[in-house]
């Protein structure tokens, strides 16, 4: 099975970095039936960051407004996976390097039976350049 590659939106919450924060703004969202593509969270400053891929940016858009979380966003990220194999992702990388994208951050995994799974953000700028070389839909 070939690589897949998404253009999505992401939206993220500035919240105090402390235990159970991350999990009481996700168990809000699994409460109110919000399925997310993918999530990732991490220290900014004296709090940290967290980062929402929502399957229904819409819908997530109107969770925070009634519960009065303070979003920033939409921006976008791209979303990859595919079949694992070795080097996969430093091949991503070196593609994007090839054409000067540099790219601000990214996760990978490996997803079990045999599949990877990565989320990178590139500069607002270099958004369709990265589409159109990854192939994003």
């Amino acid at each position: 099975m070939a690589d897949t590659v998404q253009l999505v939106e992401y939206f993220y919450v500035m919240a105090p970095n402390k235990p159970g924060e991350g999990a009481r703004l996700l168990g809000a969202l699994r409460e109110s039936g919000i399925n997310l593509l993918a999530f990732s969270g991490f220290p900014e400053g004296r709090g940290s960051q967290l980062d929402f891929v929502p399957a229904d940016p819409a819908a997530f858009r109107e969770f925070a407004k009634s519960h009065k979380w303070k979003i920033k966003g939409p921006k976008r990220a791209f979303l990859v996976g595919g079949e694992d194999r070795v080097g996969v992702v430093a091949e991503i990388l070196r593609r994007l390097a090839e054409v000067r994208v540099n790219v601000t951050a990214i996760d990978a995994v490996c997803a079990g039976a045999g599949r990877y799974g990565a989320i990178l953000w590139v500069a607002p700028r270099d958004v369709t350049k990265t589409a159109r070389l990854l192939g994003a839909v």
